[in-house]
């Protein structure tokens, strides 16, 4: 798919979220919302098919945790390997039945990706030990950016307003569910070696020594040089003025402001307390707590 034909895809789904009404754009499954355009029940019952390869390129991440950031980076290192990728949308809940059984022929390595719990990801990646890199971003900063994003997308429905978008967001009632149960699910797979779990925060603090790890990682071969051209390419800034041509006149759905502490903007004081108390009864004392720095970036 060419990328012309990717953009044009994107103002389809778009204009059709545009004729249907909010109620209609979020269906439940197991007690999780999702996208009715983007992961319609079909899509989600083909998943239990979709056979995993070891050497499959995931990227896991809870939405508006960074993961069409890393998209674009992981794009950049596998095609200066010499890989050829489609343009398709990497994740996998956005595949049609069809297009995971394309996906099924397509040489190796493959690029995945998905917003999905990690209790719903196919159990062939666990089985096959593919290597999954796993996003995070501190809470407060992730349902600023959801609310956003849920505002400039018409796939999705309006959030009624910052107060109510923020309660659904702590009770778990917004597509793909609870940041916290997404957060503890991984923090059992902190040790786990084919698992590599980054914050945002780091990615931006140092994107260089990021796009290393990465690469080490995934045991692609680059040199110093070619991580530091990736780097330069691929920072916030960057992504977002590319992405006019990545994703046409929607770039600015999908690549917003990428602040570290946007949050001050927009929480209440018994807002960010309640947050606080939330990630302190669920997270507290964990090493995926210590990894997001919640008492740097979010107090």
């Amino acid at each position: 798919m060419s990328a012309p034909t990717f953009a044009a895809n994107i103002k389809s789904n778009m204009e059709r979220g545009m004729e249907m009404k909010d109620e209609e754009k979020l269906y439940k499954r197991d007690g999780i919302l999702y996208s009715t355009i983007m992961s319609p029940p079909e899509n989600l019952d083909a998943l239990k098919d979709l056979e995993a390869r070891e050497d499959d390129v995931m990227l896991v991440a809870y939405p508006k945790c960074g993961c069409n950031w890393m998209v674009g980076v992981l794009r950049k290192i596998m095609t200066t390997c010499g890989y050829t990728l489609s343009e398709r949308p990497p994740l996998i809940e956005f595949h049609s039945p069809d297009a995971q059984k394309n996906a099924a022929q397509m040489p190796s390595r493959r690029f995945f990706a998905t917003h999905l719990h990690p209790d719903y990801i196919p159990v062939s990646f666990k089985t096959n030990k593919t290597k999954m890199l796993v996003v995070f971003r501190n809470p407060k900063d992730t349902v600023v950016s959801y609310y956003h994003f849920m505002n400039k997308n018409p796939v999705l429905p309006k959030a009624e307003s910052w107060d109510k978008f923020f309660s659904d967001f702590m009770s778990g009632e917004v597509g793909w569910g609870s940041y916290f149960d997404h957060a503890l699910a991984w923090e059992k797979h902190m040790d786990d070696p084919n698992v590599l779990i980054v914050t945002y925060e780091e990615l931006k603090e140092n994107l260089n020594e990021g796009v290393k790890k990465i690469t080490d990682f995934f045991s692609f071969r680059l040199t110093d040089e070619q991580v530091m051209v990736i780097a330069g390419e691929s920072t916030f800034s960057a992504m977002q003025s590319s992405s006019i041509s990545s994703h046409g006149k929607f770039g600015n759905v999908f690549f917003r402001k990428g602040e570290v502490g946007d949050w001050k903007n927009h929480f209440s004081e018994a807002q960010s307390k309640q947050m606080d108390e939330e990630f302190k009864k669920k997270l507290s004392g964990t090493k995926l707590a210590a990894k997001l720095k919640y008492e740097q970036y979010c107090q």
